[in-house]
């Protein structure tokens, strides 16, 4: 059995819906067990509720300590300046117990993410999520282009060889597009292959 965690913060549900679909694709993988779970919010209810964020999520709260139960853990995160949101940094910055034991050396770590615009910070937000999995020592897998959605001319579209990711447009009213659905599914499917390579 190949354990995964899908673990995400998201504001508004864009991310919340690319967790989802990356789990459906990590389901698809022989023998891997995946878990959907988020970060706490942060932001106080009050002023969460005055500014539309989606409150009735689902998913359990994740302690930091369990990241070392599983054999990989896909991170998704919306954009902020460039960067994670505060809340998954918050949740990163109690893993020091875990570093300082090794405990998730050798893990694969993948991170997927969302922005309002086609050119918001989606790569930096990766690439920096990235120097955390790498202190960490985890293995570090993106999106490679056998997907090749990202490779379209045809449409606007999130998805890079980091990671999947969509566009929720200025308001927040664009949701994740199909072809950005199937870049989430893609990269849980290969995460969990490659997971279950290093598992066995």
């Amino acid at each position: 059995m190949t354990k995964i965690l899908v673990l995400y913060y998201s504001s508004y549900g864009h991310i919340e819906t690319m967790a989802n679909a990356v789990a459906e694709g990590a389901r698809e993988v022989e023998g891997a067990k995946v878990t959907v779970k988020r970060v706490s919010e942060l932001v106080p209810e009050e002023v969460a509720k005055k500014n539309g964020f989606k409150l009735d999520q689902t998913a359990l709260v994740a302690e930091p300590k369990e990241l070392a139960d599983y054999d990989a853990v896909i991170f998704g995160t919306p954009t902020r300046f460039g960067a994670m949101a505060a809340q998954m940094k918050q949740f990163l910055d109690q893993t020091g117990g875990l570093w300082a034991a090794g405990k998730l050396i050798g893990k694969v770590g993948s991170v997927f993410t969302s922005s309002a615009t086609q050119h918001g910070g989606q790569e930096s937000t990766i690439l920096n999520f990235h120097t955390t999995l790498l202190h960490h020592g985890m293995v570090i897998v993106g999106l490679p282009y056998s997907f090749e959605g990202q490779m379209t001319l045809e449409e606007i579209t999130g998805g890079s060889p980091y990671g999947a990711s969509t566009i929720a447009g200025g308001d927040g009213s664009r949701q994740p597009s199909a072809l950005e659905l199937d870049g989430a599914r893609f990269q849980g499917r290969h995460v969990a292959g490659i997971a279950r390579k290093l598992a066995g």
